[in-house]
């Protein structure tokens, strides 16, 4: 069986536990992600006789595992580590020291900690996922970078750039479609760990696409360096060095230009300024203008802009600061705006990054067409996101309606925005969101007349209008018109039964019925994607296809918006159906499903639940449940089992209310008669119910009778108890049995129709509930704000007055 992806995640955070309460993430991450550079070269060499990384003798993992309990384990480490670095020029890069007593303790301290260490990437098998084992490493890289980012604090987590920004930057630049360019290239200037260059790449889905970064921190840049290498782009050129002091990548005495730049530079930079002359830049980036002594962030996107080629198109990431400070930074923005340079601005959520809590900005260069461009593109996505701990997330509905909206020019109300070079130049070239899109939220305003005379006003009903255009006739069961006056209505639906009234009205269930039928045509579209899964499969090009052919089929829907059920299909393809068709493309549709051993490593916190248990034996099955075995072919047992665990119940029930009834004291004072059979916690047992028959007398017949009673209830449910663990246990050897029998064919349409298809709809059910609830949920609002009318208020005010005046005068106080 594949290695999961989950289980990976929990192998690699314990071997940061290992060492982790004696240094900061920030340090720490070094170690980890140097050991899981050595284990994937080693394994990688192993099975790839044409991988281009030497792995010479004494300089493999397996050289690690060797010197395990090791007296001198730290400087042994080092030097086996060291030979794969010599072998293949990356001396900087695995450049830690494993023998630092200060870091891992002295003698019996280090031997212990480093071996365990060795011990949990030992375990990694990576040999069942080498066809696409660069994507599972590559992934785990990418989860170890966020969790070192999220541990690293403000200061010291700009390394990493969110996954989600990363492919919001690609795609806005165009870097999907760079296969029409002859020899592609991208550039990050400021690359960190090289997490954005790298989501680009992969979203290029371009071999062809050379890969240039420059990161000015050592320990960065390494890290940089063997993402690169996990990610399989080993001839990605990442250098080490200041990009604005000292920019590595040059021409003929210029600047390299690329097709593709993007930056996340550090915010708002003091000292960008050391070890260059901007006045006197040979470069010449600053030609439109020189960006204040303590703020690089102009400097950076100058810099970014240099680097391009005469088409060239560029993202970066800067606080919104850049759209609207003055002075020096003011000269720059209306020099960029007048050459066209700036194409779209896309201000994001607050609170994405790990170096920082602000709101941040894209903004989007293109120096094709600058010179005709007249107008830039405005996109508000500040409140599309949800919470992530204590960050915020963007979510895949987010990234793709960003993605869209700007790539058709949609201009969305409050939302999105062309916005023409005279108007930005009347607003002094000032590029602050709000000035051209308000985004605000209307005010809930309540209604003076409402509240004296009673009734909805027609105007915040008819707000909703959107719902009663797909629901014409709920209209009139629900609302009918105030008689005093015509511009309010009445709710003629008690407000417990609005949300059900809704739900079952038939204009619901029709609306409900079309949006289901879309579903069904979607899953009709795509089906021969899913029954051709293969090893020949690309997962990220399949929940491409079916991403976009989910949006392409509810476009255009009332009350539905495209990107909730897009959002649907991500959830689910991430929890539950990515797993799936990864473990198909590894195994093969029949060994995918065949039943296997629950997982279960102690040292690792993986125990995996039995989904099947007959006797002692215990299996999984990830990819093909029993339950859909069960309903296919054994509905009748299950009908059974489940009518049978009904009668329990029934019995059970009956048994406490007895249990109940006998408890308590008579009416006469008398003990309980199951008082004698009772412990502590007020339980019975058959044994001492047993045993107190045995002790009692001819003369005890009252209670004799009663325990009688409890004990025929008590054998009639263990009788039923028995019956069902026999009946499961046959059940459960049918099941097992079955698997043996399914056909390929048989297994594809489970888990594409009974698994996945099930799920989805479901879930898209659920959702369409939540637009009734929604519905409801405003309707009761507005009934209950203006249900007590001033003159109900005051009639109420009125009699609790007089009932205060009657207690008083009973007080002997008048009032």
């Amino acid at each position: 069986m594949a290695l999961k992806k989950s289980h990976l995640y929990k192998y690699i955070w314990e071997a940061c536990n290992q060492i982790r309460n004696g240094m900061d993430a920030s340090q720490y991450k070094n170690y980890i992600l140097t050991l899981i550079f050595v284990k994937y070269v080693s394994d990688k060499a192993k099975y790839d006789p044409y991988y281009l990384l030497e792995v010479p003798e004494g300089g493999s993992f397996d050289d690690l595992i060797k010197i395990k309990g090791d007296k001198e384990i730290g400087d042994k480490m080092n030097k086996v580590i060291r030979k794969l670095a010599e072998a293949n020029d990356l001396t900087v890069v695995l450049n830690v020291d494993f023998n630092d007593e200060t870091k891992f303790g002295k003698g019996s301290a280090m031997q212990e900690t480093l071996s365990n260490l060795i011990g949990i990437f030992e375990n990694l098998d990576f040999s069942k996922n080498r066809a696409e084992g660069d994507d599972l490493l590559g992934d785990a890289y990418e989860f170890l970078m966020k969790n070192f980012a999220i541990e690293s604090g403000k200061s010291k987590g700009e390394f990493y750039t969110p996954a989600e920004v990363s492919k919001i930057m690609a795609y806005l630049v165009g870097i999907d479609k760079s296969n029409n360019l002859r020899n592609p290239t991208v550039y990050d200037p400021t690359c960190g760990s090289g997490s954005l260059l790298i989501k680009a790449v992969d979203i290029s889905n371009n071999k062809k696409l050379a890969i240039y970064g420059q990161e000015r921190e050592a320990t960065t840049y390494a890290i940089a360096r063997m993402n690169m290498i996990i990610h399989n782009y080993l001839t990605a050129s990442i250098a080490l060095g200041n990009t604005l002091s000292d920019p590595f990548f040059k021409e003929n005495n210029s600047l390299k230009l690329f097709d593709f730049a993007l930056a996340n530079p550090p915010f708002s930079q003091k000292n960008w300024a050391n070890g260059l002359d901007p006045e006197n830049d040979i470069y010449n980036r600053f030609e439109y203008g020189i960006p204040p002594a303590k703020n690089g962030d102009y400097a950076f996107l100058l810099h970014l802009l240099k680097s391009l080629k005469s088409k060239g198109k560029g993202a970066i990431i800067l606080p919104h600061g850049v759209l609207f400070r003055g002075n020096k930074e003011a000269e720059i923005r209306k020099n960029l705006i007048k050459r066209g340079f700036i194409k779209a601005i896309v201000g994001l959520p607050p609170n994405l990054f790990y170096g920082t809590g602000i709101p941040a900005c894209i903004i989007v260069l293109d120096k094709e067409d600058a010179a005709i461009r007249n107008g830039i593109f405005f996109i508000d996505a500040s409140k599309g996101f949800i919470k992530d701990g204590n960050k915020n997330r963007l979510r895949e509905q987010d990234i793709r309606k960003i993605v869209d909206v700007y790539r058709h020019q949609l201009e969305i109300p409050g939302y999105s925005r062309m916005v023409p070079i005279n108007e930005i130049e009347k607003n002094d070239f000032n590029l602050n969101i709000p000035r051209y899109i308000d985004s605000t939220e209307q005010d809930d305003v309540h209604n003076l007349n409402a509240h004296i005379y009673g009734g909805i006003p027609k105007e915040d009903i008819d707000k909703l209008h959107h719902y009663f255009q797909v629901l014409p006739s709920l209209y009139k069961t629900l609302f009918k018109t105030n008689k005093e006056n015509k511009e309010f209505l009445d709710v003629i639906v008690p407000s417990h039964e609005i949300k059900t009234t809704i739900i079952n009205h038939p204009d619901f269930k029709k609306f409900s019925d079309t949006i289901l039928e879309k579903f069904h045509l979607w899953s009709k579209k795509i089906e021969n994607n899913l029954y051709n899964i293969s090893a020949d499969t690309n997962p990220k090009t399949l929940i491409q296809i079916l991403g976009d052919t989910i949006l392409e089929q509810f476009e255009n829907t009332n009350l539905v918006d495209k990107y909730d059920v897009y959002q649907i299909l991500m959830d689910y393809w991430n929890d539950v159906m990515q797993d799936d068709v990864y473990l198909i493309k590894y195994e093969g549709w029949k060994n995918a499903a065949k039943p296997e051993v629950p997982e279960e490593r102690k040292e690792f916190a993986i125990k995996e639940t039995a989904d099947l248990v007959i006797g002692k034996a215990k299996y999984k099955m990830d990819l093909l449940p029993p339950d859909i075995i069960i309903n296919k072919y054994f509905a009748a047992d299950k009908e059974q089992i489940e009518n049978l665990q009904n009668e329990v119940e029934i019995l059970q029930q009956k048994l406490n209310e007895f249990e109940e009834e006998h408890s308590t004291e008579t009416a006469d004072g008398e003990a309980p008669l199951l008082s004698e059979v009772m412990d502590e916690d007020g339980k019975i047992s058959k044994k001492s119910v047993q045993a107190r028959l045995k002790e009692l007398s001819k003369n005890d017949i009252q209670e004799k009778e009663v325990l009688t009673q409890w004990m025929e209830l008590y054998d009639e449910i263990s009788k039923i108890n028995k019956q069902i663990k026999q009946l499961q246990e046959n059940l459960y050897k049918q099941v097992l049995t079955q698997y043996q029998a399914l056909s390929e064919e048989d297994i594809k349409e489970m888990v594409i129709n009974d698994k996945w298809m099930h799920s989805l709809e479901k879930n898209i059910n659920d959702y369409i509930q939540k637009i009734a609830t929604k519905l409801s949920t405003r309707i009761k609002e507005l009934t209950e704000r203006y249900e007590a009318p001033l003159s109900d208020i005051e009639k109420e005010v009125k009699e609790y007055t007089q009932k205060v005046k009657k207690h008083l005068v009973k007080l002997g106080i008048e009032w």
